[in-house]
């Protein structure tokens, strides 16, 4: 029988037993309470709360914006939904950097009032002091290489990371950098396969997002969904598309109530 089946809590002890049996790892954003219950209920094994919801709740063209307290605000919403998921929070641009006692004090903030399990934050070598101040404390971190959104000022673009031999030997010993430090698992965005390939021979459990096959795959929710329809990756893969379901709900809900059809004899007291 397979891990995801027998647990009926997920933890980051078994994320590497499921990378040990050679198992895929689920994972998918989410940002609220009632779409967290859904996709808890479905058997995803982790959930991100992820600083995406800048863009896709509250609506800027970065992550950069949100805050701390947003973030926790979020994060309370998706733990009291969960029951079975792994909850993983990102710590929000500015929260860690350059700072490690600030690191810790975010991140610490984050595990008291929330619940969640874990904490997620982007960079290797440029990230390890907080690192260490975070896992001595025994917080248990996932990294996060390759395109990471919140040093989009830097990079200029959103393209595909380590296509050049520089970057993409610097991008390896970073992901050994955050296997060594004690990071429980890493995710790669938007880089070559092959690449992710090299590193997933590394002992903890490595996640894809436009990044190939690796030991399991993320998506923000809203793009899976086809919620969001102007964001089209080559990596993104909708497996639904409710931005048309709830675009015809909505209408039709307006021409009954302009007609006069809703409510009816039955939806009255």
């Amino acid at each position: 029988m397979s891990v995801h089946k027998e647990i009926k809590k997920v933890t980051t002890h078994i994320l590497q037993e499921m990378k040990n049996r050679g198992e895929k790892i689920s994972m998918l954003t989410a940002y609220d309470y009632s779409m967290a219950k859904i996709i808890d209920k479905a058997g995803i094994d982790v959930i991100l709360v992820g600083d995406s919801a800048s863009n896709v709740m509250a609506g800027y063209e970065t992550t950069l914006p949100i805050t701390l307290d947003e973030m926790i605000y979020h994060a309370k919403s998706v733990v009291r939904a969960v029951d079975r998921a792994l909850v993983v929070v990102d710590l929000p641009f500015g929260t860690y950097q350059s700072n490690s006692k600030e690191a810790l004090s975010s991140a610490i903030r984050i595990m008291k009032e929330t619940g969640a399990g874990a904490v997620k934050l982007e960079g290797g070598m440029e990230s390890e002091e907080s690192i260490k101040r975070i896992l001595s404390a025994g917080i248990p971190i996932m990294g996060h290489l390759g395109l990471t959104p919140q040093s989009i000022n830097k990079f200029g673009t959103y393209a595909v990371r380590a296509k050049d031999d520089e970057e993409a030997s610097r991008l390896v010993e970073d992901a050994y950098l955050l296997q060594e430090l004690g990071c429980f698992a890493i995710v790669l965005e938007k880089i070559p396969a092959s690449l992710t390939s090299r590193i997933s021979e590394i002992k903890i459990p490595i996640i894809g997002i436009g990044a190939g096959a690796a030991d399991g795959q993320v998506l923000v929710m809203h793009d899976m969904l086809g919620i969001t329809q102007e964001f089209s990756p080559r990596f993104l893969r909708r497996y639904a598309d409710l931005d048309a379901v709830i675009t015809s709900a909505v209408t039709n809900y307006i021409s009954d109530v302009k007609s006069g059809d809703f409510p009816n004899e039955q939806e009255q007291y």
